[in-house]
C-alpha cells in the first residue's frame, strides 16, 4: 500500500494557486478551472499527497463550475468538518493525510445517487486518465472501468 503524505518537497512543486487552495483554503474561480469540464474516464488524486479521492464514475455536471462529485472513490481519504467562514455554515472537504482543502460538500446532488454534491477546486486534484493508472500506481483502480466480456457471460 503506498504511503501518501505531504512533504516539503511536494509543496514546493504547487502553483501559487495550488498552494492558496490546498494549504489556505482558497476557492478557485468556477469555470475557469482546468477539470470543471472533464469528461475522461480515470481518477483524481490529491495534488500534494497522491492519495486517490474521487473517480471520473461518480462525477457529474453540477452547473457549478467546479468539479462535482456524488461521492469519494475512497472515503477513508476524504474528511468532512464544519466550516463556519464567510458568515456561512458548510461542510469542508479535506484529505485525510495530505490534510489539503478540497473543496465543500452540499446536500443538493442528484437525488436518485444519494443526494449529495462534493464540490471540489480542480487546483487541489490530480487527474489520472485510465490508461496510466497502472502506471502511475494505481493500478487497483482499473476494475471500475472494465467493459464486462458479454460473450463470456453468454457462454455460461
Amino acid at each position: 500500500m503506498p504511503e501518501y503524505t505531504k512533504s516539503p518537497e511536494r509543496l514546493a512543486q504547487l502553483t501559487e494557486l495550488q498552494y492558496r487552495v490546498t494549504q489556505q483554503d482558497e476557492t478557485e474561480p468556477s469555470f475557469a478551472n482546468a477539470l470543471w469540464d472533464n469528461k475522461s474516464p480515470g481518477i483524481y488524486v490529491d495534488i500534494v499527497s497522491g492519495e486517490p479521492l474521487f473517480s471520473s464514475v461518480d462525477k457529474y455536471d453540477s452547473r457549478t463550475g467546479w468539479p462535482s462529485f456524488t461521492k469519494p472513490l475512497e472515503s477513508g481519504h476524504v474528511a468532512e468538518r464544519p466550516d463556519t467562514s464567510h458568515g456561512m455554515v458548510r461542510v469542508e472537504v479535506r484529505s485525510v493525510n495530505g490534510d489539503s482543502h478540497l473543496g465543500h460538500l452540499f446536500p443538493d446532488g442528484p437525488s436518485d445517487r444519494g443526494g449529495l454534491r462534493y464540490c471540489i477546486n480542480s487546483a487541489s486534484l490530480r487527474f489520472i486518465p485510465v490508461a496510466e493508472l497502472e502506471k502511475e500506481g494505481y493500478g487497483q483502480y482499473l476494475s471500475m472501468f472494465q467493459v464486462p466480456d458479454r460473450s463470456a457471460a453468454e457462454a455460461e
